[in-house]
């Protein structure tokens, strides 16, 4: 018998006779605690035959609640920590997991507070479980589209909504502890953390196996720049996928499938090849924007329904564009374009636009805004810079708003009244 064998048989009798104790009513806190520390992970055939030799004896233990919480509690966390061995570091789906045992360890911790003596320290470990927001938002942005162009929608129906309905339980408790009602966050808080672990489970057991088994590694590669850009509950990014590390072979097979050549001179990893992504429409006459694609005709009908009035001045102060909305705020007509911006503005404002333009170069500025009355309506008129990626000055935006109905809002709207 191998070493390692002998640690998994090892565990596996003393989860077994954690589990027997507790049965008889006894609460093997030793044990427990030497299980907690010894034991790595417990996989899910290895749980099965510990249950078959519980179930062999005669012991009836799935419906004792000490062994529920128990498992919920302890051996929820080595299941989780067996299944990340599944999977390379930086791969998506194991950053789900690992995220996982992150909020079992800080949902643990909050549950050694008690609110009424120590509620700023349960705060504190509840703004850490908060950010379980990154971990939803990840799936719902990034792993349910993927999903859904092969043809599983069934997490964006139906997860989403639990999804929704954690975030407002999480909400109804940081608005208790923030009113101080100790009373109300010890009866949020036990409900809460029961419908994390449920969503977790579901994660775990279901939605991770099947998104397994649906997405290959193209898929699972897409998903990590915008993985980057929504963020993640853990402490520091993960590390890349593919590992740093991959053969030259893969990173060629890889290039020559998404037809990106690049030098060999100079070693570029996978992760950083720029790949042309799997859409499920045609973008045959779309130009590719930062993110997405669209053709001109979209891209001016976008423009004209907007209700705002945008003007865009080059960075060598030509109006190269404006919108032609249904309801401008003010009279533009073609004429203006290639015309110098302080041929455009009246005497009296003409200075005003110069300095805006002179700060924006510099680099001084990046904002100006105005507030206006024009024919009994409230007005707002705002200047942008437009930078390039190098921060160069590329010109300005102008927008104009009315905002005069949009001041009086109040309260929320949650709810269609088109009736």
């Amino acid at each position: 018998m191998v070493l390692s064998e002998f640690l998994i048989e090892s565990h596996s009798g003393l989860l077994k006779e954690i589990i027997e104790y507790l049965c008889m009513g006894d609460t093997p806190i030793e044990l427990i605690n030497q299980f907690e520390q010894e034991c790595e992970s417990v996989s899910h055939d290895e749980l099965a035959v510990v249950f078959e030799q519980l179930d062999t004896q005669g012991i009836s233990f799935r419906d004792n609640n000490s062994v529920i919480d128990f498992y919920n509690e302890v051996v929820q966390e080595k299941i989780a920590a067996a299944n990340l061995r599944q999977f390379p570091m930086g791969h998506p789906a194991r950053v789900y997991l690992e995220e996982n045992l992150l909020l079992r360890s800080w949902i643990k911790s909050a549950q050694r507070f008690k609110p009424a003596q120590q509620l700023s320290d349960f705060s504190n470990i509840f703004t850490h479980i908060c950010t379980v927001e990154l971990h939803y938002q990840r799936k719902e942005n990034q792993l349910f589209p993927c999903l859904e162009k092969h043809g599983w929608d069934s997490p964006s129906k139906n997860m989403w909504a639990f999804h929704d309905e954690n975030r407002s339980l999480l909400k109804g408790l940081r608005q208790a502890i923030e009113q101080g009602d100790v009373a109300l966050v010890e009866q949020k808080m036990s409900f809460l953390f029961s419908q994390l672990e449920r969503m977790m489970q579901v994660e775990e057991q279901r939605l991770i196996p099947g998104a397994m088994d649906l997405l290959d590694d193209e898929d699972w590669l897409d998903m990590q720049e915008g993985d980057r850009e929504i963020g993640w509950m853990l402490d520091k990014e993960p590390p890349p996928f593919p590992p740093v590390g991959e053969d030259d072979a893969e990173l060629e097979a890889h290039q020559q499938e998404n037809e990106q050549p690049v030098s060999h001179e100079q070693y570029v990893h996978p992760s950083k090849v720029k790949r042309k992504k799997k859409l499920p429409f045609d973008t045959t006459g779309m130009f590719h924007f930062d993110e997405g694609y669209m053709t001109p005709e979209q891209v001016n009908l976008i423009f004209k329904v907007l209700p705002l009035d945008i003007t865009y001045v080059d960075e060598n102060g030509k109006v190269l564009f404006y919108n032609r909305g249904e309801d401008r705020l003010f009279p533009r007509s073609a004429g203006i374009i290639g015309r110098e911006v302080h041929h455009c503005h009246p005497p009296k404002s003409v200075d005003t636009v110069l300095r805006i333009v002179e700060e924006f170069k510099k680099g001084t500025r990046d904002v100006a805004d105005f507030r206006i009355h024009i024919k009994g309506r409230f007005v707002v008129i705002r200047y942008f810079a437009v930078r390039d990626d190098d921060k160069n000055y590329r010109g300005v935006v102008e927008m104009s708003q009315d905002i005069t109905d949009i001041q009086t809002l109040e309260g929320e709207q949650r709810l269609l009244d088109w009736e």
